[in-house]
């Protein structure tokens, strides 16, 4: 298992020497196992030069199964430990940055019930969690459901997500609410870049209403959006979850918007017949928060 553990390391990196520091061994002795397991599998998995060039075509086909049986094989372990009422492990999840404020939730609510859990958290596009997903290199995704790529994958709806727009607290007065689409779209906006999903679904809505938004600034970071908002004097449309990290006393507030602009975000996985245990408990815990309701009480303390 060692060595298929390494096979799958040396693929994923792309560099001897780095894949052999990521499993705490040395350059030659990461060399060795994989001409072990070559040996063994009469089979030549690596083409080799002065650098790790990749894998042979036989490689990438044995690489698929090497996935699996790493995964089996944490599965295995997980059982062990779950038989002595002791369920360990790390929980690999990718999330799309907007749902920055569902990670802590989620991430209690499981340590609350198993203390020894650990966790590696991603903030990335829907394409690549997606992708890691499918290569065995996260265990759920956090993202938008009403994605055609999803099919096939096991998904759990966990709320709505509504937007509003943030703005500082003293320029909120002249602005009826909920503000319609029109009026956001006239003013100094901080929004996320192009290619991120929640920005295309606020342009499929600005177009929607006929206008097209004044964009001053575009970025990839959620809270670089509130930095503006706060100390800059633009304005930005979040999604109300995120009003949960926000301080929203003297200097910031909100206003929903106006039609109502929802997307259903859920966990999502790989569809497999062994599950992990850790991934069967987590999954379970998930469906039984109500998220909903906890961020639904953020927009009616607005109004």
């Amino acid at each position: 298992m060692k060595k298929i553990h390494y096979l799958v390391v040396l693929a994923k990196i792309g560099h001897f020497a780095r894949a052999a520091e990521a499993c705490h061994i040395s350059q030659p002795t990461l060399s060795s196992a994989i001409q072990h397991l070559e040996e063994e599998l009469g089979v030549k998995l690596i083409q080799r030069g002065q650098r790790f060039i990749g894998l042979t075509p036989e490689g990438e086909k044995i690489l698929v199964h090497a996935q699996r049986l790493v995964a089996d094989w944490e599965a295995l372990k997980q059982e062990a430990a779950l038989c002595k009422q002791q369920l360990t492990g790390t929980l690999r999840i990718g999330a799309i940055p907007t749902t920055l404020a569902v990670e802590p939730l989620l991430t209690a609510a499981y340590r609350n019930a198993y203390p020894n859990l650990r966790f590696q958290l991603f903030s990335q596009c829907a394409e690549q969690i997606i992708r890691r997903l499918d290569e065995f290199e996260l265990d759920f995704g956090l993202t938008y459901l009403e994605d055609p790529r999803l099919q096939g994958f096991k998904v759990l709806p966990l709320y709505q997500e509504r937007h509003v727009l943030l703005a500082r607290q003293a320029e909120l007065a002249e602005f009826s609410v909920p503000l319609d689409w029109q009026t956001a779209a006239q003013l100094p906006l901080c929004l996320l870049t192009p290619n991120m999903q929640n920005r295309q679904l606020l342009d499929a809505a600005f177009r929607n209403a006929g206008v097209k938004p004044n964009i001053v600034v575009e970025t990839d970071a959620v809270f670089s959006m509130y930095a503006h908002v706060r100390c800059a004097g633009l304005f930005a449309i979040v999604p109300h979850s995120l009003l949960s990290l926000i301080e929203m006393r003297q200097e910031v507030s909100a206003i929903p918007l106006h039609p109502v602009l929802t997307r259903q975000i859920g966990l999502i996985a790989r569809q497999q017949n062994l599950e992990l245990p850790i991934q069967q408990a987590a999954w379970q815990i998930a469906a039984g928060l109500n998220l909903q309701s906890r961020f639904d009480a953020l927009i009616d303390f607005i109004y």
